[in-house]
């Protein structure tokens, strides 16, 4: 188990390198903006996960993925994997919304982030993932 630990940690440490490397990268507006979430996500969620999946794409999770953070031309993205299923009374969410699952947040340049109500949305996320895998093991 402890070695289990050492791997995970070894690996978390290279994905948060790697993720510091694509937001220096960057070197934009979207640099600034990915690290100003990232910093928020992982205030929230301290434990939180960092990895890189799916060709660089930033992933934050605690057992289960939480929101993932792409970058494109015109906004940086954060899409929650189960979205939908999250109380959203601050309207982050203005993106993805037809879907049964997902739901994201585009932001773009300039735009300033209700930091709260990001904190409150990625808790509730990582409480989402906790409460179904306690389902999950008592099945």
């Amino acid at each position: 188990m402890a070695k289990d630990n050492a791997a995970e940690a070894e690996q978390a440490g290279s994905a948060s390198q790697l993720i510091d490397d694509k937001i220096r990268e960057l070197g934009d507006w979207r640099g600034r903006t990915l690290a100003k979430v990232r910093a928020l996500i992982k205030q929230a969620e301290p434990d939180v996960i960092e990895e890189l999946k799916w060709r660089g794409v930033p992933v934050w999770s605690h057992e289960g993925i939480i929101c993932t953070g792409e970058t494109y031309k015109s906004v940086v993205k954060l899409t929650f994997a189960k979205g939908a299923s999250l109380e959203d009374p601050s309207r982050l969410f203005n993106s993805s919304l037809e879907g049964n699952t997902r739901r994201a947040i585009d932001i773009t340049e300039n735009e300033e982030i209700d930091e709260e109500a990001l904190k409150t949305l990625v808790r509730a996320a990582a409480a989402l993932n906790a409460s179904a895998r306690k389902k999950s093991k008592k099945a």
